[in-house]
């Protein structure tokens, strides 16, 4: 898989604006055109209002169905670039912002949404072949901008399910690990939101084949994240979504509650 530039947001703002101007010409709603393409009305009004991008296969139907003589696809293509994602992760990115539900295991890194800025920087570190500073920087702060999501007025229902073998590294050094611990301990405390540590030493394992994200969308449709080396996936098929969340409910059963979460980390952070 490749990479590909993050869009501008202002720029996204523009083409929604541009979308809206002819989807009203074209006399469409927002729901009536997001029944013809099956993608909902609130993602037509997520596109519209510059909090999700149009994606290029999307804007060719558009441009075809609204008659706009390829205006939207030209309008995607010139839009200003900035910090770099994944191209394979943007979709995902997208979905969690908007989540109602995320429900997430960890067997090597801690979940982005809790990483502290020093984590993340000691994160995108040690990415081989090495970013410069700059980079790091760039993606240090998309990361931490994230936890956004998780107090917002109506956040989203979270619980994360992190391996213990994650909280015995010390990934950026005693320092960096003791603020990060002391920053799970204190989001351990949100009510929306529940961590559990995955003992080691356990005889039995739901999720040995890796870590992975589950979302409930304000549709309410259930998405899976799985990430490798290279790539991912996001899944919609039910099927398969529902084997993983029959996995994170074994995983929660299998792990600490989080009240006894919060003593395990209270311990850890004695330990220092």
């Amino acid at each position: 898989m490749g990479t590909t530039t993050r869009r501008n947001a202002s720029a996204m703002k523009m083409v929604g604006a541009l979308l809206a101007l002819y989807r009203q010409a074209a006399g469409h709603t927002q729901r009536s055109l997001g029944e013809r393409f099956v993608i909902g009305e609130q993602q037509i009004a997520s596109i519209e209002q510059g909090r999700r991008p149009l994606k290029p296969d999307l804007a060719e139907q558009l441009d075809q169905l609204l008659d706009t003589k390829g205006a939207l696809s030209i309008a995607l293509s010139k839009m200003p670039e900035v910090d770099l994602v994944p191209l394979w992760a943007e979709e995902f990115l997208d979905r969690e912002r908007e989540a109602i539900v995320i429900s997430s295991y960890e067997n090597q890194v801690l979940p982005g949404l809790l990483q502290t800025e020093g984590y993340a920087r000691a994160v995108f570190r040690s990415r081989i072949p090495v970013l410069d500073e700059a980079e790091i920087e760039k993606h240090v702060t998309a990361r931490v901008e994230r936890r956004a999501l998780l107090h917002r007025k109506e956040p989203p229902i979270t619980c994360f399910v992190i391996w213990e073998a994650v909280l015995r590294d010390r990934l950026g050094g005693g320092a960096v690990f003791q603020e990060q611990v002391r920053h799970l301990r204190e989001y351990s405390e949100l009510p929306n939101l529940a961590v559990q540590i995955l003992p080691l030493a356990r005889t039995r394992h739901a999720a040995l084949d890796g870590p992975f994200v589950l979302l409930e969308t304000p549709e309410h449709q259930r998405l899976a994240y799985t990430e490798t080396q290279r790539g991912s996936q996001l899944i919609a098929a039910p099927e398969e979504v529902s084997i993983l969340t029959q996995r994170c409910a074994m995983l929660r059963s299998q792990a600490l509650t989080p009240e006894d979460t919060r003593d395990f980390l209270d311990r850890l952070l004695g330990e220092q």
